[in-house]
Order: C-alpha cells, then structure tokens, then sequence
C-alpha cells in the first residue's frame, strides 16, 4: 500500500479533505464529499484505500450523476486545450500524451473524432492518456467509435476512474 506523500486524509478538516480531493473527479467535488460523509479510516491514507472508495462511489452513483461527471471531462485537444481553460490535471495529462503537439492533420483528426463520437453518444470521448501518445488515443478513438452506447458508458466510467487513481498517485 502507497502513502501519500504530500498529505494525510484522515487528519483533514471536511473542508480540507474536500478542497484537496475536488477534482480527482474531474470539476466533481460530490465524489469527495461522499467519501468524507462514509468516514474515513487508517486505511484511508493509503492511495489504493482512498481510490477504491472514491471509485465505488462513482460506480454507486445514479446514471445522472454518473453522466453529469463524464460530461465534466474536457474534449481531448478541443476547444478548452486551446483556450487553455483546463484543469491543472487535465493540462498535465494532455501534454503528457503529447497531445498539446499536435500537427494541423492530427488536430484536425482529433476534432473530427471528438465531434462524431459525441454526436453518436452523447458525451466527451474518455480516456486515461496517461502512459499513452497521441497515436495511441486516435486508434482508441477509432476503435470505440464503433461500440454501442452501453459498452462506451461502461468504459467512460472505467477510463474515469483510472484518471482519478492517476491523480491520486501524484498527490
């Protein structure tokens, strides 16, 4: 089990454990609230305890919920990159992945995939980029593109969820 290394949960004020945990959940404070609500324990200053609550909430929460988080998640390379009007996180792991070096082809194809996949499901196209290149994620988009909504909502909320132990493990 992996301490963290900059702060201790259990020995966190509510508001405290809530501002340091807010957008584990990518702009999804509730998440953190939740877990602060259910009580915390020893065990709980571990990274792998913590995520496993934060994640079983998320997989505990209603439809709506759920949705309203995915839909919280900025465009891969869309229109927030640009404007550089992502989250901290989300600005990290996007330039991780290469992605902020995008040619004006790769882009463009990025744009391309973003718009059909949210026209077809309704939501942004989520994926844990971490350990990925840009290559990498446009096959992924390629690939899920031709999944049904069920299956693609399922892996949004898994992709989620490993976003969040990313975070996690950095903190």
């Amino acid at each position: 089990m992996t301490q963290f290394r900059f702060c201790k949960p259990t020995e966190m004020s509510r508001g405290e454990f809530v501002a340091h945990f807010a957008d584990v959940y990518e702009h999804s404070p509730w998440v953190a609230e939740a877990v602060f609500e259910e009580g915390l324990n020893a065990e709980d200053d571990h990274i792998e305890n913590l995520h496993l609550k934060m994640a079983s909430t998320l997989l505990n929460a209603n439809q709506e919920k759920q949705l309203a988080l995915i839909n919280a998640h900025p465009d891969l390379a869309g229109r927030a990159a640009i404007n550089g009007e992502l989250t901290a996180a989300s600005t990290s792991e996007q330039a991780g992945a290469g992605i902020d070096q995008c040619s004006e082809e790769e882009f463009a194809k990025f744009t391309t995939y973003n718009n059909s996949y949210k026209s077809r499901f309704n939501f942004p196209f989520i994926m844990a980029v971490k350990g990925a290149n840009r290559y990498q994620i446009l096959e992924s988009f390629e690939m899920r593109l031709g999944n049904d909504s069920e299956t693609e909502f399922a892996t949004a909320i898994k992709e989620i969820n490993k976003i969040a132990l990313f975070r996690l493990r950095d903190m």
